[in-house]
């Protein structure tokens, strides 16, 4: 592929038929324009950083919170059932209106402002859901607070749809950005995960830490207890640092409005039309090559696997590890705050691959570094397994705290599962940016369609692992066995199926 500065006039060879409702011609004339350097795609990509401090305080803190709000284990993941169905249709209608718009302040970068401010009110309507609650008639003493539960679930709501409109069009501005250029493309790519590494690092060390009630004394009150406020407190320090990102990303970024492109820039950004979203989304799909399938196929499994995870990581470590219950005794929130501390060294793991992706991604290929990351996710995934087996055997749950070495393997685990993480955030969308190319389709709607190999297996698990792991007697290993089996079967698919292409040592970025 190219990586001059030329604009592209390159049309598919193949003999399909073309796409439907192609753009309409235009006599503008093309301008070339100088790449951007790295530290334009470095601050673009700092945007990842601030909604990955949220997405980790959600994931680290908000599974156990929502039970000590009085919502059943078993039906704790149908709460998360939000992020799956806001990304199966806000992504990819998010991705297509900004292939579209024609602000004067360019395509993505409203929507990645309007998503940030939604992010910083759903994370104060989280925070203060207890209060919500207790004013509306919630009292102290009951175990289910059905006012706060709904108070909570419009805000999760909101944020998962926040999350979904700012990192998609955040996504698309860093491919428009390395146009057509294979190896840009995935270093940017690489920079968003580094973002979000760093996101996860501080958001995670955010949630371990038990005494941010103290630095906030008022926010806790006769509706928030000790753990309440502590979430509370670390939502205020998202909601400064999701604007610091956000104004530096924006800022960054000089896009040209839609209507000052040349035709052949345009190509593929806006169709021109007022054809119906779902049309022609679902119209892309019958012009996928293989190469697509595979790619989407794999991230489908990929997904399945990462999703229990994902919903039980700290529940897992408080309940299997440290023997405790939301709401009883001070071993679950011991657990959850461990559990944290993990996740965090997790993402430091995941900060250091996401350095190294390039160089492994060049030497061994993509589809093979995708594959192996993924047999490394579903033997961690029985490594968890093993260790609740151990732990139960071992008699010491309900009678003492777990012994140091079981916490130092939980730890660890937690912590090697970042190395496939930063795969699973990086590669795809690369991917996916790069092979669909040649079929003409902008950017936002093309990541749109990867989040729908994403999110329908997230409504899959989400809505099944409650009543799975019910099935079995309780706990969280009946998911992650699921999600080891789907891993190591998308391990195996990725490592037969996409290609493993080398790349040639490139000349250095600008």
């Amino acid at each position: 592929m190219s990586t001059s500065d030329q604009p592209r006039h390159h049309r598919p060879t193949s003999n399909r038929p073309p796409l439907p409702r192609p753009p309409n011609p235009s006599s503008r004339p093309a301008v070339a324009r100088p790449k951007v350097s790295k530290r334009v795609l470095l601050r673009v990509a700092s945007v990842a950083c601030g909604i990955q401090f949220g997405w980790a305080l959600q994931l680290s803190l908000l599974t156990p919170y929502v039970q000590e709000l009085g919502i059943p284990h078993a039906w704790a993941s149908v709460i998360w059932l939000c992020g799956p169905l806001s990304g199966l249709f806000v992504q990819p209608l998010v991705g297509h209106s900004s292939d579209r718009c024609k602000s004067k302040y360019g395509r993505r970068r409203p929507f990645i402002v309007a998503g940030a401010v939604a992010i910083a009110i759903s994370v104060l309507v989280i925070g203060h859901a207890a209060d919500i609650g207790w004013a509306f008639g919630d009292r102290e003493g009951r175990r289910i607070k059905p006012r706060a539960i709904v108070a909570f679930v419009l805000g999760f709501w909101i944020l998962d749809v926040a999350n979904n409109m700012t990192q998609g069009p955040c996504r698309a501005l860093l491919a428009d950005l390395t146009e057509n250029d294979n190896r840009r493309t995935r270093v940017a790519n690489g920079y968003f995960s580094l973002f979000m590494a760093v996101g996860n690092i501080l958001g995670y060390a955010t949630g371990s830490y038990n005494g941010w009630y103290k630095v906030f004394p008022f926010t806790k009150t006769v509706a928030c207890n000790v753990e309440c406020a502590n979430l509370k407190s670390a939502f205020y320090i998202d909601v400064v640092f999701i604007a610091i990102t956000t104004v530096l990303s924006v800022s960054a970024a000089h896009e040209v409005p839609l209507g000052a492109l040349s035709a052949s820039d345009a190509h593929g950004q806006s169709s021109g039309t007022d054809e119906a979203f779902l049309t022609e989304i679902l119209g892309t799909f019958k012009y996928f090559p293989g190469s697509v399938w595979m790619i989407l196929l794999v991230t489908a499994l990929t997904w399945i696997g990462w999703f229990p995870f994902i919903l039980f990581d700290t529940d897992w470590m408080g309940r299997e590890i440290y023997g405790g219950e939301p709401n009883q005794g001070a071993s679950y929130s011991a657990g959850v705050s461990m559990g944290a501390l993990g996740l965090m060294l997790n993402s430091v793991f995941l900060g250091i691959t996401s350095v190294l992706m390039e160089k492994l991604c060049r030497k061994w290929g993509a589809g093979f570094v995708w594959g192996i990351s993924n047999i490394i996710m579903a033997i961690c995934f029985l490594a968890m397994i093993a260790t609740s087996f151990v732990a139960y055997h071992i008699g010491y749950i309900g009678h003492e705290q777990p012994p140091a070495g079981i916490v130092i393997a939980a730890v660890l685990i937690f912590t090697i599962l970042g190395i496939p993480l930063a795969i699973t955030y990086s590669v795809p969308y690369a991917l996916i940016s790069i092979r669909i190319e040649s079929l003409g389709l902008g950017q936002g709607l093309s990541l749109g369609v990867l989040n729908l190999a994403i999110v329908i297996p997230q409504v899959i698990v989400s809505v099944g692992s409650g009543p799975w792991d019910q099935l079995f007697g309780g706990g969280n290993s009946p998911a992650l066995a699921v999600g080891a089996a789907a891993g190591f079967i998308g391990g195996i698919v990725a490592i037969l199926a996409i290609p493993r292409t080398r790349i040639q040592k490139p000349i250095p970025l600008p």
